[in-house]
């Protein structure tokens, strides 16, 4: 992690981090597999009309180009290429490429759809860390056709609290919210922009409680008693159901907080039992993008809360439609790449060698190879990761490099055909046989271990 990237914002792990990467992958893959979600992946590709549905966020996203158009193509287009709908730039997102997936392939899908997504995205945003320009997402969704129970989304955030409870990170929490229990209350106050206030709200905690109010009255028209408000509904945080009373205490009254009260009630209740100490009502947390209409979350890692939110989304009722259908959804999205950045920079967790290889088949002689390829066979047929040695050296240089390749045990076999296996960390060598000899658990494969 010491070393400079010759372009920053596109982070590449050496060996040893990248088999970190993988296990959190292969953690997240099999935590969402083992609860139903089937895997699928879109292009990478989307049309500038299909990623600025979104939101503001053109300055992010990456257009593409060849690098010499047909001389009329490019004259037709002339300085106007950003702005053309029908431009292609890189997915910034997997949702909103998967919204489209939905649309195109709904007459092939059953619904409700369970679908995980862990791919690559770019956004065009300044590199520090936490914040790359080219990173990895890992989605779970849940998509209805005309409805989508709420159910779902009391499931999609135990899921994510399970996947995350797996992994080898600092202690973490949901900060859930709901947007119709904001809307309503700002509508109950008077504040017809419910939009623009979510917007502001979600400033709070980069620009702090002052400035937001000047925004609200600014921008939004709103008294000092209705930024008041506002704000005090932001502060409220319990890890249990009490943020209800709370909330009634402030005297608002709209049917549509009444709604998202019950909702958020129902997951925080849910969690209080199946994820205890895991997930909070925090009803600062806003997700200024429009398209989420219920549920939304934000998480944070214990002390590490400067990083920003690892995982975030909610509930989006009319992100996917077809003419008058409609595919309502419930996802979250892991920021992969984030996560294994701070996990490496505070050495978090490490994988126990820095290549898959558990053993080394030596050489006694040149003519040896094709002995020595048979033992490998043998072994990797018993799911041994075997490499076999590319030169008859002496046995201390293939010993040194295998140390250097971080391979623990080294296969010997002299002119007889007799078979030892030397561990050349703590240097025991014992006679073994290709056909029965297994490393000890813990070295067959690669572990990852916490700090």
């Amino acid at each position: 992690m010491a070393r400079t990237a010759s372009l920053s914002g596109f982070p590449e792990w050496l060996p040893q981090e990248r088999l970190v990467e993988l296990h959190v992958l292969d953690t997240l893959r099999k935590t969402f597999e083992l609860h139903g979600f089937s895997s699928i992946e879109t292009r990478a590709v989307e049309t500038v009309g299909q990623l600025l549905r979104k939101g503001e966020i053109d300055k992010e996203v990456y257009g593409l180009s060849r690098l010499q158009d047909d001389e009329g193509e490019a004259a037709k287009q002339g300085s106007s290429d950003k702005f053309d709908p029908n431009a292609l730039a890189l997915h910034f997102d997997l949702t909103v490429p998967f919204a489209r997936y939905v649309v195109e392939n709904a007459g092939y899908l059953a619904f409700p759809f369970r679908r995980y997504q862990i791919q690559k995205v770019w956004r065009g945003e300044r590199p520090q860390e936490g914040r790359a320009r080219e990173f990895t997402q890992a989605d779970i969704d849940v998509v209805g056709d005309g409805e989508l129970p709420f159910r779902y989304d009391v499931e999609i955030a135990l899921v994510i609290a399970e996947a995350l409870s797996a992994l080898p990170i600092p202690d973490f929490r949901l900060r859930i919210n709901n947007r119709k229990l904001a809307e309503g209350f700002y509508r109950g106050i008077g504040l017809t922009d419910t939009a623009g206030v979510l917007r502001s709200i979600d400033k709070l905690e980069k620009i702090g409680a002052d400035k937001v109010a000047g925004l609200l009255k600014s921008e939004l028209g709103a008294t000092d008693e209705q930024a008041a408000l506002a704000l005090q509904l932001a502060t409220i945080r319990t890890e249990d159901t009490s943020f209800v009373e709370q909330v009634r205490a402030l005297g608002v009254k709209d049917d549509l907080l009444e709604e998202g009260l019950s909702e958020l009630q129902q997951v925080i209740e849910a969690a209080v039992q199946r994820a205890p100490g895991k997930v909070v009502a925090d009803l600062s947390i806003a997700r200024g993008l429009d398209y989420y209409t219920g549920t939304v979350v934000e998480t944070v890692l214990v002390g590490h809360e400067q990083l920003g939110s690892i995982c975030s989304g909610g509930r989006y009722d009319a992100l996917a439609s077809k003419g008058n259908r409609k595919f309502p959804g419930v996802g979250l999205s892991i920021g992969v790449t984030r996560l294994v950045s701070r996990i490496l920079s505070q050495e978090l967790a490490t994988a126990s060698r820095a290549v898959p290889t558990a053993v080394l088949v030596a050489l006694n002689s040149d003519d040896s190879w094709s002995a020595a390829q048979d033992i490998a066979a043998q072994l990797r047929g018993r799911g041994i990761a075997t490499e076999v040695a590319a030169k008859a050296e002496k046995f201390g240089k293939q010993i040194k490099f295998a140390d250097r390749r971080g391979i623990p045990f080294v296969w010997f076999t002299d002119d007889d055909g007799k078979h030892q296996v030397k561990d050349i960390r703590s240097g025991e060598q014992v006679d073994a046989d290709p056909t029965t000899w297994t490393p000890p658990e813990e070295d067959l494969h690669v572990r990852v271990t916490t700090a």
